[in-house]
């Protein structure tokens, strides 16, 4: 039973505060829930919205205990958070961490996470570790160019996810990943899709299929519903649900996915959190990813999943050569569009292809006087709101 709102109310410790911290702040708000959240960085995007940042790194066995001592649960928002920590923390300050150290130890390694979900029987491109320059070649020879080489430990968002287009590259691949490293088979996908999976306590709920539109590893747009038949979107609701029941612990789980040419649904990786691709949801679905993440962790019941309306959204990347402070010009035509919403992360500088902040479009705010557009339509619209703002005007 959820216990009654008082003021102060339970405080939720975040390991990690930048966007997604920023966002959990803002949905923990109207719950009488108050966070936390450690970050390396002063005054990081989270800091505005949250109650306290306690500066440290991820893995500062002091500042994480700190963070413990002072919250009723803990939760993350980064995969370099460190599960042994958390571990030994959750027995020793008897502090409930969600999802479980476990999960993130399975997940932080994509070899591992890949041998999970194969043991499981979901279905994965095709893959092998390689140790050396050797191994990857033969790898190779057997799965083709390109193929993607990804670290298994500290890559996410698609960071240390390397394609490679000739066995001759091997050498300077691994050099660039420096660290253990596997491969997987390039797959000669219909399209990405994403599913937003929750657990809570003895409830499993999953959000509209995205479809995602990637371009030099970096997510640029996701459309719900994803524009594919419902067969396919039938599967991919069904793999993401068979990816929760493996998962240990409460929370959000961003799950991402790769429709073949044949509508067949493969797994491409798991992040134990709220998602990019699940940004959409706090305009375009009755309970966002953000409220249900806080809601899981605190042992609350789900919200609804369900979605609002047919909804795009798109990151706003920094369109700059060289680091300088963000300031981002030409915001009037997103702010006089109906339907259309601007968030803003809050960092202070801006880096080529840095994430600073997204909007999304929902349905008839393509045009206002007319019925809602087609999904083309929709991201088209989305797309000339997000060029019309930079971060290069002087």
């Amino acid at each position: 039973m959820t216990p009654p709102l008082s003021t102060p109310g339970p405080t939720l410790g975040v390991v990690g505060g930048g966007q997604l911290g920023r966002m959990l702040g803002e949905a923990a708000g109207p719950l009488g829930i108050e966070l936390i959240v450690l970050d390396p960085t002063p005054e990081c995007p989270a800091s505005p919205v949250v109650r306290d940042q306690i500066v440290g790194e991820f893995d500062d066995e002091e500042a994480v205990r700190e963070l413990a001592d002072r919250s009723d649960y803990l939760t993350f928002e980064i995969e370099l958070a460190d599960p042994d920590l958390l571990e030994r923390l959750e027995t020793a300050a008897d502090v409930p961490v969600h999802p479980s150290p476990d999960t993130l130890r399975t997940i932080q390694d994509k070899l591992v996470q890949k041998d999970t979900l194969t043991e499981a029987g979901i279905p994965v491109p095709e893959y092998r570790p390689v140790d050396d320059a050797a191994e990857l070649r033969a790898a190779l020879d057997e799965f083709g160019t390109p193929a993607m080489v990804k670290a298994r430990e500290g890559g996410y968002d698609g960071r240390g996810n390397v394609p490679i287009e000739s066995p001759d590259d091997a050498e300077s691949v691994l050099d660039s990943i420096a660290g253990p490293a596997m491969v997987e088979k390039f797959v000669d996908f219909e399209r990405e899709l994403s599913v937003i999976g929750v657990k809570g306590d003895e409830e499993v709920a999953t959000f509209t299929t995205g479809e995602n539109v990637h371009r030099e590893e970096i997510l640029r747009e996701t459309i719900v519903p994803a524009r594919a038949s419902e067969d396919v979107l039938e599967r991919a609701r069904s793999v993401a649900r068979d990816v929760l029941g493996l998962m240990d612990g409460r929370g959000v789980y961003g799950i991402e996915l790769f429709e073949t040419e044949e509508g067949e649904i493969l797994v491409n990786e798991i992040a134990p959190r709220p998602h990019n691709s699940g940004h959409w949801t706090i305009e375009g679905a009755v309970t966002s990813q953000f409220e249900q993440h806080v809601r899981a962790v605190t042992g609350r019941p789900l919200g609804s999943t369900e979605q609002r309306d047919p909804t795009v959204m798109t990151n706003i990347l920094g369109d700059v050569d060289e680091t300088q402070p963000a300031e981002l010009h030409g915001l009037d035509e997103i702010l006089s569009t109906p339907r259309a919403a601007l968030h803003w992360y809050g960092k202070r500088d801006v880096r080529p292809l840095r994430k600073m902040g997204h909007l999304t479009l929902t349905d008839s705010g393509v045009d206002p006087d007319e019925p809602a557009g087609s999904p083309d339509q929709l991201l088209a619209r989305a797309r000339d709101l997000r060029d019309a703002v930079t971060f290069t005007e002087g």
